[in-house]
């Protein structure tokens, strides 16, 4: 339903957005030279960028969809910025002729130029700045008596999102960022692929690069609400949950990189230090469902003696957990908004949108991930790998 929603709007904007633009293009004196004579092809050129992402979302399976998905992400990017100063420009402009009570058309004509140039801009520098995922360090103190004086260095990372915008030179530089920093534990908070496993170029030397993260108790991971099979626009599913599932090549890639999948599972972590439990995406369990154990269940059995980490993917049931007996709890998904001004958005939704926050006498953890989904684009926000110096008190 929301693919359909989202469907709907985007074609409403993409229209109105191409008529300011002709408009503008109209009042700019680069039109006396192009004149009507491209009108046609600016609207083919329009038309085409257009319906690129709506073909990358519904077309069959193909290397022609996947081409269609890459290049459908990267002018989403552009076009969000786009709009969003064609919008803002002809708003201003608007206002001033209304003061001034004088009509500039040349003004008009150049808030096209700016627009796409600012946008070009914008594009490039996500683009680069995406790939290059910078270190946050926090330092986490968790009271438990059987374990005092104890510490450990654990590295969180999530929603790396492979996909067909992935770059494997990326994916090496987190690696070597995360090795770095010597840790005891590796874990992912979910979201290692972007609903499908075809669009990967080159899976295997994505999961051998990913194999060679190294960590004194290994590396252990949750699913996420993309980890399986899906056709997704614009970032929303059009696929019922009754048809997302978790796709054999997906799983044989996460033993190929190395990793341990936590489902509703706990394992004890240094000799009894500590219990690790991995969650079950509640929004797509990867078996076309949602089940998954609620809370008091799935801890119900868990030693309360020795502290208790739980990996989620999304950063939810904080009160739950904490009645259940968990003393942290770290996840991802929310990207940190990924794009200006998201990273101002995700708060409203989120008790905790992004970094570390005591909450129900529990500490939370959020990264906001070492991928991107959709526009392959970080403004405002960083790639990170984070690292929690973890010492019992």
């Amino acid at each position: 339903m929301l693919g359909k929603i989202f469907l709907v709007v985007y074609i409403v904007v993409q229209f109105s957005i191409s008529l300011l633009t002709e408009f503008s293009v109209r009042h700019h004196k680069i039109f006396n030279k192009i004149g009507k004579k491209t009108l046609i092809i600016r609207i083919a050129i329009y038309s085409i960028l257009a319906m690129i992402p709506v073909l990358g979302a519904y077309l069959p399976k193909s290397k022609f969809k996947f081409l269609c998905m890459q290049v459908g992400n990267l002018w989403l990017g552009f076009f969000m910025f786009y709009a969003t100063f064609v919008l803002l420009l002809i708003i201003i402009l608007l206002i001033v002729t209304r003061i001034r009570k004088k009509e500039d058309k040349e003004l008009v004509g150049h808030a096209l130029h700016f627009s796409i140039v600012i946008a070009v801009i914008l594009t490039i520098c996500g683009l680069v700045h995406a790939q290059n995922p910078k270190l946050v360090n926090y330092d986490i103190e968790l009271k438990n008596e059987t374990v005092k004086g104890e510490s450990l260095k654990v590295v969180l990372l999530g929603d790396l999102h492979l996909s067909v915008n992935s770059s494997i030179r990326a994916t090496e530089k987190m690696v070597e960022l995360v090795n770095s920093t010597d840790p005891d534990l590796i874990v992912i908070a979910g979201d290692i692929f972007t609903s499908n496993f075809d669009g990967l170029r080159d899976p295997e030397k994505y999961s051998a690069a990913l194999s060679k993260m190294n960590a004194k108790y290994g590396v252990y991971i949750v699913c996420g609400n993309h980890d399986v099979d899906e056709n997704l626009f614009g970032g929303f599913s059009i696929s019922p949950v009754s048809k997302a599932f978790r796709t054999p090549e997906m799983e044989q890639f996460f033993e190929d990189a190395g990793f341990n999948v936590l489902y509703d599972e706990e394992v004890q972590i240094g000799d009894g230090l500590f219990t690790l439990v991995g969650r079950v995406d509640g929004e797509k369990a990867g078996d076309g469902t949602r089940n998954r154990l609620d809370a008091m269940t799935l801890l119900e059995n868990t030693d309360q003696t020795k502290p208790i980490v739980v990996l989620e993917h999304e950063p939810v049931e904080f009160r739950e957990l904490s009645d259940s007996g968990a003393d942290m709890v770290l996840c991802g998904h929310t990207h940190n908004g990924q794009i200006f001004p998201g990273n101002l958005v995700v708060p409203f939704f989120n008790e905790n949108a992004y970094g570390v926050k005591e909450l129900y006498g529990m500490s939370t953890v959020v990264t906001a991930g070492v991928g991107y989904y959709g526009p392959p684009i970080r403004l405002g926000t960083d790639s990170e790998v984070t690292l929690l110096n973890v010492e019992f008190k």
